[in-house]
């Protein structure tokens, strides 16, 4: 298998998570792992050829919102961040910022989810030389 990159990201409440990812972002439930008293211990979702893993790490977790400041930013390309952004505000997602084009390339907007894990949903629009927009290339 090729490498790859997964986000882990924790909820104090999995189920509800799972429910509002599938609901409102469009991700597609592929598994779900319960202790015996129903806590999620482990989920992962798909969207495209991305994955998302998430899990309820157990009473001393403080989500974003409980602690007050953000800790996480998720980006995802997707195919038309509009029709996506919609989707997102009808599910009731914190919209943080509606869909703008940005300065390198993306028309891009900004949710939270209800535990204020951030989420930024893009697609290209132009190609734009990182040079362009202030940006360095590594060597």
């Amino acid at each position: 298998m090729p490498p790859t990159i997964t986000p882990y990201l924790l909820y104090e409440d999995g189920a509800a998570a799972v429910d509002f990812l599938t609901k409102a972002f469009g991700f597609r439930e592929v598994l779900r792992s319960e202790s015996p008293e129903g806590r999620v211990w482990h989920a992962e979702l798909a969207l495209g050829e991305g994955n998302v893993f998430l899990g309820e790490p157990g009473p001393d977790y403080k989500n974003p919102k409980r602690l007050g400041a953000n800790t996480i930013g998720v980006h995802v390309y997707v195919d038309d961040a509009d029709a996506h952004f919609e989707r997102a505000r009808n599910a009731g997602a914190e919209i943080r910022e509606e869909p703008a084009d940005q300065e390198y390339g993306d028309r891009r907007y900004t949710a939270a989810d209800p535990e204020g894990h951030h989420w930024y949903f893009a697609h290209r629009i132009r190609d734009v030389a990182p040079e362009e927009w202030g940006a360095t290339v590594a060597s």
